[in-house]
């Protein structure tokens, strides 16, 4: 049988919009030594907003509010699996950032430094709609 999976993606952004991102550690179960975004996987039956605000909790101690989807994408990946990625849009207005065990590092991106960072096809996707529909 085929699987089908949900995930979900946040650009979180400040006052000067300057993106969130975040370094995947070499022990991390999936895209390790990877830059990503904040986000993971919708559990069976769970509310995508409460998902997208626990996985952001999670991976960054943050707690945001006024979440907006402003972008989908779906594949197959390289095992047969469908999966679909939902994207959200959120302000940052305060609080520390705590990275989980998944994430080492963290780092506040402009738009104009994007071509200094190497992104899968998917994160860039996303970071490229969310400044043109900024």
């Amino acid at each position: 049988m085929n699987k089908t999976g949900v995930s979900q993606k946040a650009i979180v952004y400040n006052r000067e919009d300057k993106i969130l991102i975040l370094h995947r550690t070499s022990e991390a179960l999936s895209n390790p030594n990877n830059l990503d975004l904040p986000g993971g996987n919708l559990d069976f039956g769970e509310d995508a907003f409460v998902g997208i605000n626990r996985e952001i909790k999670e991976e960054t101690g943050l707690i945001c509010k006024e979440n907006r989807p402003f972008d989908v994408e779906s594949h197959i990946d390289k095992n047969g699996e469908f999966w679909v990625t939902i994207a959200y849009k959120f302000k940052y207005e305060l609080g520390d950032i705590k990275l989980s065990f998944e994430h080492d590092k963290f780092k506040w991106i402009s738009k104009d430094t994007l071509d200094d960072y190497k992104f899968s096809d998917k994160i860039k996707r996303f970071i490229n709609n969310f400044y043109k529909k900024l």
